[in-house]
């Protein structure tokens, strides 16, 4: 008879595939999923029956700020206690690694404060994760923005020729110590001035790679359309696969929006390899910014160094009480951060929806006041949209969250609940999950969440953190077939 470490028995397994459900048993031995169906042939050191729970593979969040989370919280909290056992750093342009000593200018203080974990190499900051393991995966984006900061005296400007050489190198160095791809943040003041020949030359170094861009376009407002062909063109240009980030359309005026911009993507589905991630919300949060205030319905303040007191309330709210005008109000709360309800409920859903969309917090998970998706929007999707708005099957929300973005990025060996795969898991009530954090309780942990395996270890359990820290630094499988995935 064989042996396996643990045993799940008459558990309700959604595979990541998107194929029906099945009542099936799941053994696991050796951090590794060794039975899936019949095991009458195992003896189990530790056998749980789960009367009918949901089993899925661990959600990947496609898209955090994570970055230093993983070193300074690296119990994860906010990301198992919703069922993320692998989260992606490195998006919007905004990378820890190679940083270094740089100057953290905003947006980069998103993922950087002071000299604490800064990193010149990815080959230095995966060493650190691996030497100080956190208590989910990781697999990491090489930030655009991060690479203008680190090479380029002025960031008013395209970069010149000996600037993007440097920024070539470090793109080979960090596609070499293993990174999943890189991604860009234009819309943000470091990166607002490179153009799209800029973009294209810098990453160079991925023609022919596995490697992927993830795009934060440089206008999700009036321009979104102009902005996707934009970044689309630069990454059929380089033969590479894309991910459009945190895909939306801002501002009343787009309300509805999204019926063009998902029209554009059959387009370019048509000829060229990219998809899309969005989270389940009509709000947004990033750096404070007047155009993205004025362009919201209302703005919520999640953090400001030089007036702490304003996190959680409303900037309308305090420029009454202190009596001032809009740009008064900013300069005084700078450098901050701010949430903004500037989306349609309608584009949420037909974008969430869209077949090759994948789900991501997007959780700045530094903020004082952060926003409900950092805690919540894994839990969202299985209860709000899929339980109660019925926008899509439970099979179709699991695979939007495990098996879709295990093949976007190339995550050999997640995101499916098969033999052979890492004992990611994550069992949930169907009938009950739901997220737990709004906006005015933003750091409420989701409820219907029972157990949560990262490798086989059990890491959440019934509301609580276990302490188990088993996750594993994940890099980018090479051309040649070679993965530096510790699994």
């Amino acid at each position: 008879m064989k042996t396996c470490d643990l045993l799940l028995t008459n558990g309700l397994v959604f595979d990541g595939t998107g194929l029906a459900r099945r009542r099936v048993n799941v053994a696991v031995r050796s951090g590794l999923i060794c039975a899936v169906g019949d095991t009458s042939g195992f003896s189990a050191r530790q056998t749980i029956d789960l009367k009918g729970l949901a089993v899925a593979p661990g959600f990947i969040d496609v898209h955090t700020h994570d970055d230093r989370l993983l070193l300074a919280d690296p119990s994860m909290s906010p990301k198992v206690s919703q069922g993320a056992t692998t989260v992606i750093t490195g998006n919007c342009g905004i990378s820890l690694a190679p940083l270094g000593s740089s100057p953290a200018v905003p947006p980069l203080n998103l993922v950087a404060d002071g000299p604490l974990q800064r990193f010149e190499s990815f080959a230095s900051y995966f060493a650190a994760l691996e030497g100080q393991p956190a208590a989910v995966n990781m697999g990491a984006l090489l930030g655009h923005t991060t690479l203008r900061v680190k090479t380029m005296q002025a960031l008013d400007r395209p970069a010149n020729d000996a600037e993007i050489s440097s920024m070539q190198e470090l793109v080979r160095e960090a596609l070499e110590a293993g990174v999943l791809g890189v991604s860009t943040g234009i819309y943000y003041a470091p990166a607002q001035a490179a153009t799209a020949d800029e973009i294209r030359a810098v990453f160079e170094p991925l023609r022919g790679t596995q490697a992927l861009i993830a795009s934060h376009l440089r206008n999700e407002g009036d321009q979104v359309l102009e902005a996707m062909t934009e970044a689309m063109g630069i990454a059929d240009d380089l033969g590479v696969r894309q991910v459009l980030s945190h895909h939306k359309v801002l501002g009343r005026a787009n309300f509805g929006r999204s019926r063009e911009t998902l029209a554009l993507l059959d387009v370019a589905r048509a000829s060229g390899d990219v998809c899309l991630d969005c989270y389940p919300y009509t709000a947004a949060s990033t750096v404070l910014r007047k155009d993205a205030v004025e362009q919201a319905s209302r703005t919520l303040i999640a953090w400001s160094k030089t007036f702490p007191e304003a996190s959680g309330h409303y900037i309308d709210d305090l420029m009454a009480e202190r009596g001032v005008d809009l740009d008064t109000m900013i300069a005084s709360l700078q450098p901050a951060g701010a949430i903004y309800f500037s989306m349609d409920e309608g584009d949420v859903e037909r974008i969430l929806a869209y077949p090759e969309t994948m789900v991501g917090s997007d959780g700045l998970p530094h903020d004082t006041f952060p926003h409900p998706r950092l805690w919540g929007a894994f839990p969202r999707v299985l209860g709000y949209y899929t339980r109660e708005r019925n926008l899509f099957s439970l099979e179709t929300a699991v695979h939007k969250m495990t098996g879709l973005p295990a093949a976007r990025f190339g995550l050999r060996g997640r995101g499916l609940i098969e033999v052979g795969c890492a004992a990611d898991l994550v069992i949930f009530d169907p009938d009950t999950i739901a997220d737990g954090a709004t906006f005015a309780d933003p750091m409420r942990p989701a409820t219907g969440i029972h157990q949560v395996y990262v490798n086989g270890v059990l890491t959440w359990a019934d509301g609580a953190h276990t302490g188990a820290r088993a996750g594993q630094v994940i890099r980018r499988q090479s051309a040649s077939g070679h993965s530096g995935d510790k699994s």
